[in-house]
């Protein structure tokens, strides 16, 4: 068996960065940015007011209230081009250009209109209510840096500098392969000794969440020959192949005597995880292939800390493991006594703003109703139980 980290390691020492592509930028979302994006112009690119009112020299108002003759007017997309004379003012709008002179805008509600005149009731400072050209961010300036990964928030900001297309790493193709006698399809009913093909469903999601680009492949029996075949086939057209069952050394588990037979170089087969101990990955032709046990929580976990890992290497991103943090355990843990245990847990927030681990009940072949409410794994070193109390690492789910 290798830790966790070693696992880890030889992952990011054999994964490489795919080739990239220019994408509408409107279908970004997700992806992972290959170059660096920078403004192409001052923001704001003239200062610019920050509410209704009028534009005014902050001179003219230190004696208010003061009565100023209104000249013009600077409206969104049309701003006034004229520049103020000592006693005058410009009615300006939300987001128009400030005209030359003015170093200030009063809002509307500290203003009296009457006649062609305004009085300015309080005073203003030099700047008030004005977002000066540049503050926001300066011609040339890099806004967000390649590895970085889109999100919904950043498109506005892309956006606005031009980037109608946008250079991201192209996706991973993942193919996902189940095993076994007793797996039949999600829309089939399961006879005596069957359950449904749960585990394809859920890497496929957790797979396009990183970012890749998936497909399910149909089941294949507990045939070594036939998923020998399968694998040779599968990996010819892909960059990550995920097999899920029969990874353990069961007379049934097929996995690994059909990645020998088809030639695949196997660079780790058991990690000193639980759950997840016998995991395996390896390349076959240029795909990259993870057994992944067929418990549907094995197969979760170990998704996250080692599949995903890849995927997003792949990419090239910045950050690639999951985010992690610190909680109070809220009742015993146990560990395991021969390896590292990385287990589902509910993270809450109790009354005095601490992050709580709530530990989840699992009972056999319903591990993933328990895991459907988990929100985060937390680490049990190995043979050292976490008692209530205790602060523990967590990694929080995606």
């Amino acid at each position: 068996m290798i830790p966790i980290a070693e696992a880890l390691k030889i992952i990011g020492r054999e994964t490489r960065s795919l080739k990239t592509e220019a994408i509408d930028l409107e279908n970004s979302v997700g992806r992972i940015v290959a170059e660096a994006i920078k403004a192409d112009m001052d923001l704001p690119p003239f200062d610019r007011s920050q509410m209704d009112g009028f534009a005014v020299k902050s001179e003219d108002t230190k004696n208010a209230p003061v009565r100023l003759k209104i000249v013009g007017e600077s409206a969104a997309g049309k701003g006034f081009d004229g520049k103020l004379k000592s006693g005058e003012t410009v009615r300006i709008m939300t987001g128009a250009r400030v005209p030359g002179g003015a170093d200030a805008v009063q809002k509307v509600e500290l203003t009296k209109e009457s006649g062609g005149f305004v009085e300015i009731t309080e005073t203003t400072k030099a700047a008030q209510n004005i977002n000066g050209l540049a503050s926001e961010i300066k011609k040339g300036a890099k806004i967000f840096g390649q590895g970085e990964r889109i999100t919904e928030q950043m498109i506005a900001a892309i956006a606005s500098f031009g980037y109608a297309k946008i250079k991201v790493f192209c996706q991973p193709r993942v193919s996902i392969l189940s095993t076994g006698n007793e797996i039949v399809n999600v829309s089939e009913t399961p006879q005596k000794d069957q359950i449904r093909n749960s585990n394809s469903i859920m890497l496929k999601a957790f797979a396009e969440k990183a970012g890749a680009a998936t497909r399910v492949l149909p089941l294949v029996r507990d045939d070594l020959k036939t998923l020998e075949a399968t694998i040779e086939k599968a990996s010819e057209n892909c960059d990550v192949l995920l097999i899920s069952g029969g990874v353990s050394v069961g007379d049934y588990d097929y996995t690994k005597p059909a990645l020998r037979n088809a030639g695949a170089e196997i660079f780790f087969e058991k990690i000193s995880l639980k759950p997840g101990k016998p995991t395996v990955f390896a390349k076959l032709n240029d795909a990259f292939v993870f057994g992944l046990p067929g418990n549907p929580v094995s197969s979760a976990v170990t998704f996250h800390l080692l599949v995903r890992t890849a995927i997003l290497q792949m990419q090239a991103a910045k950050n690639t493991e999951l985010k992690k943090g610190f909680a109070v355990v809220a009742e015993k843990i146990k560990a395991a006594k021969e390896r590292d245990s990385v287990l589902p847990v509910s993270i809450e927030t109790d009354a005095k703003g601490r992050l709580i681990i709530e530990s989840l009940r699992f009972n056999g072949s319903s591990n993933f109703i328990a895991f459907a409410r988990a929100n985060a794994l937390v680490f049990v070193p190995q043979a050292k139980n976490l008692e209530a109390g205790d602060t523990a690492e967590i990694m929080f789910l995606p």
